[in-house]
Formats: structure tokens, sequence, C-alpha cells
């Protein structure tokens, strides 16, 4: 029942429950820090399109982001790389997998990580005979582009395994990197949300990684929110009010998973309220508060340097483009 209700659901119905004041009890949200911070020092926010709906809790805000003083919300760039509209300062700031930021700082690019956003988004799909990370020796697997987030986190999981992304497999980079598993054309395949719970639906391949509940990765943040540099420095209460509702997007996901996938139906990110909704309640949203980003980056930076995809240490990483204050001050004020 709702389920269906959730189905029904106008975008009108949807966004005026989620105001500011109607999800105070729901999510632990008090209006007050909000009233008596000055206003946002610009109205605009631009936002980093991406193409896996597993960043959620960055589209289903929009009431929320007016409540914070933004009068002009804008997604914008290509979604294949939502990491380079980041980098290059066209968005303000967005929700993505750690992964490509690490190779970006780590080439100086100007971005800051400011919070972890949610658990475990990916998932390793292979055919048989594989039945392990370690059966992938020998092997092809599908990303949908070089240096993409697939792409990064296969070369992070076969080191963990002592394999080499570089010699021990073949990748096969290509737009619809999907297809070519679902046709058995690779043996394995890195997915994300939908196209994971797709797979799952139609009995397609098996999962030999889950990254929400398989150790070490379900111990720390896939994807986290970041800035744009001259964004952060120059536009910190603008800064903080965006992750404020960033960040009750992800309570929103966690609590009321049927709401925020008919959000992303309304809004065009997927046609599929099914799969929308499996993907909710996959993906661990509430965890922003509990896990520490810091140990994520640290985490991540000392496996793509295993791989060689990055040359600087971990410290460097998190001393030059990471900045936690505005997560540390709202995890007081946001509270349970």
């Amino acid at each position: 029942m709702q389920s269906q209700h959730a189905r029904q659901c106008s975008r009108r119905t949807f966004l005026g429950g989620l105001t500011l004041a109607g999800t105070a009890g729901l999510l632990g949200v008090h209006p007050r820090p909000v009233t008596a911070e000055p206003s946002p020092e610009t109205t605009t926010l631009r936002l980093a399109r991406t193409t896996s709906i597993c960043q959620a809790p960055q589209y289903i805000v929009k009431d929320l982001l007016e409540a914070e003083g933004f009068t002009d919300v804008q997604f914008v760039g290509a979604a294949a790389a939502a990491d380079k509209t980041l980098v290059s300062g066209d968005a303000h700031m967005g929700m993505l997998f750690l992964g490509p930021f690490l190779r970006h700082l780590d080439a100086g690019a100007p971005l800051v990580i400011l919070s972890g956003g949610h658990v475990g988004c990916l998932e390793l799909f292979v055919h048989e005979p594989i039945r392990s990370v370690r059966d992938l020796k020998g092997r092809s697997v599908a990303v949908v582009a070089l240096g993409d987030a697939r792409h990064i986190f296969l070369a992070m999981l076969m080191a963990l395994y002592g394999l080499d992304p570089r010699t021990d497999v073949t990748i096969v980079a290509h737009p619809e990197a999907m297809q070519l598993f679902e046709a058995q054309q690779v043996e394995a395949y890195i997915a994300s949300p939908p196209t994971a719970q797709e797979l799952r639906a139609k009995h397609i391949g098996r999962v030999v990684v889950n990254t929400s509940v398989d150790r070490p990765w379900s111990q720390y943040f896939c994807c986290v929110v970041a800035g744009h540099q001259a964004f952060v420095q120059q536009h910190p209460v603008a800064t903080k009010r965006a992750l404020r509702a960033i960040l009750k997007g992800a309570n929103i996901c966690a609590l009321e998973p049927e709401r925020a996938a008919q959000a992303l139906v309304n809004t065009g990110l997927t046609h599929r309220y099914d799969y929308a909704l499996q993907a909710m309640k996959d993906v661990p949203y509430g965890r922003w508060r509990e896990y520490d980003p810091e140990d994520t980056v640290r985490f991540y930076a000392l496996r793509l340097h295993e791989v060689g995809m990055l040359k600087s240490t971990p410290q460097k990483l998190i001393a030059q483009g990471t900045d936690w204050r505005f997560l540390n001050e709202l995890k007081k004020e946001l509270k349970e």
C-alpha cells in the first residue's frame, strides 16, 4: 500500500512534504541554526550532473535548497564527466565517487572534499565460471570509460586481492558496457544503481562483490561531497547551507526510500520506480554521521597508490584537499 501511494505521489506533493519545518521531527532537522546564520553569499548553486541515481541526495532536495536561500539551482555538465565539471569550476559542488577526486587532487586540481556521502553503490557482476575476484585473472571486464569510477574501483579491488589491473585482465572501455556484459561479450562488469538493480532483476550474471555489505568496502564511503576550492573559500555560508541540504537528502533516502525513488522518477533521472526504490533500499545512506570520511580518503589513497594511480601520500591529499569544518558543525546541529 505504501509503495502504491509513493507511485501516485506528485512532484508537488513530494516537494511540499519536504519543507524544512515539515521534516524537522523525522530527520532531526531544526530550523533555528539556519535562520541564525547569514544568508548565503550567492543564491545560485551549480551541482555536477551525474549518471548514477545513487547520488539521489543532491537531486531530491530542491525544496530544502530553497529553504537554505538558493533560488537558482542548476545541474550542469556532461553526466559522464561530472568530476571534470567540478574540477573546471563549472559546478560548485557535487556528490561523486571518491576515486576520480583523489586522482584530480594528485594532479593539483582545486577540489575540496567536504563530507562523506553514502556507502556501497558499486557491485561486481560476473558470468560463470568466475566465482571470486581472483578468478578475474585472464578475463575481460567492461567499464564505460578508462579513468571513470568503475575503472578506478576495479583497479583498487584487484589490488586488494594481489592482481594487477594493468596486466592481469583485459579492460574493455565502451559506452554500452552493460549491454556487452548482458550479451556475454565480456565476462565481468562493475555496475552502479540502477543498472545493478536491473541486472539482478533480470537474473543476468551473479554478484561476487557488493560494496554495501562486503568488507572492507562496506566500512568506508564510496561517494563523497566535494566542492570547487574557489567556491568553498569565497562562499563558506553557501557551502555549509548546500551541504546541510544534501545531508538531509541522505537522511530522506534512508528513512523514506519510497518518496526518494518517486522523486527520482519525477525529475527524469530514471524511468523505473521499482529499480529506483530497490536502489534506495540497497545503498546505506544513513551513515554520513557515523563513518569518518578521512579514514575513507586514507584507505582509497593507499589502494590507488598500490596500483600506480596516485603519487601523493594519503596525508598530503588530506592536507591539501579536505575540509571537515562544515561537516563537524552540521553533525552537531543535525542531531538525531
